[in-house]
């Protein structure tokens, strides 16, 4: 993601002025206008801090560290701060979760239908599931009577979501709402990371100017 990040802001016209990997030791934020986060959820945390109190405006589109969210919210209201999270960049999956809820929405009345969700990455991809899935599948529980999602057998109130790891696929996400009679499916599919890459880029554009906690919704001006 970083290499694709960084083709797409040079041809946007940006210069890339700093790049942090997990070699890296220590580092300044100095003269940098916006930072952009695709690192492991391990350091995610600590790098949307830094930025934060560095007053440098910071989007992130790393996922399995949503259990410090919130943490990271207070952080960036406290200090005046820019923040910006997306599970997915990719102007394509934004208008893929605005369709899902709508499905989800025309659903909840036909409880003959059972909804699960499929997502298919690559092999480096660490978390499980997708915070992509993960994100459907809340949307789909706020429209609907289900509870909960799972990655295992689930319960009547629980949306199934099967993971799968592939070598070399960007991204795929289906919903799927089975009855006897029939089947409902919407589906995104990745071609490439050059999706997930200008988003991000968009995104950074859009929030370098601004204060508070956004998401692609306002960069899209979606809803």
């Amino acid at each position: 993601m970083g290499k694709a990040i960084e083709t797409i802001a040079i041809k946007r016209g940006h210069k890339i002025a700093l790049k942090v990997s997990s070699d890296t030791k220590e580092y300044t934020l100095k003269n940098i206008d916006v930072a952009i986060d695709f690192s492991l959820p391990s350091s995610a945390f600590e790098n949307i801090s830094k930025c934060i109190l560095d007053n440098v405006p910071i989007i992130s589109g790393t996922t399995g560290w949503l259990e410090k969210y919130n943490d990271i919210v207070s952080l960036c209201n406290e200090n005046k701060g820019t923040f910006l999270y997306a599970s997915n960049f990719s102007l394509g999956v934004n208008i893929f979760f605005e369709l899902n809820k709508t499905l989800a929405k025309l659903m909840k009345g036909l409880p003959q239908y059972n909804v699960h969700i499929e997502e298919i990455h690559h092999t480096q991809k660490l978390d499980a599931p997708s915070g992509t899935a993960i994100t459907l599948a809340e949307e789909i529980i706020n429209e609907s009577d289900y509870k909960n999602w799972t990655l295992e057998s689930p319960k009547p109130n629980e949306i199934s979501i099967l993971a799968k790891r592939i070598e070399n696929v960007p991204g795929t996400h289906e919903i799927n709402y089975e009855s006897e009679v029939d089947s409902i499916s919407i589906k995104h599919t990745a071609h490439s990371r050059e999706g997930f890459a200008l988003g991000a880029v968009i995104a950074a554009e859009w929030i370098h100017d601004k204060t508070g906690v956004f998401t692609m919704k306002d960069v899209l001006n979606i809803g």
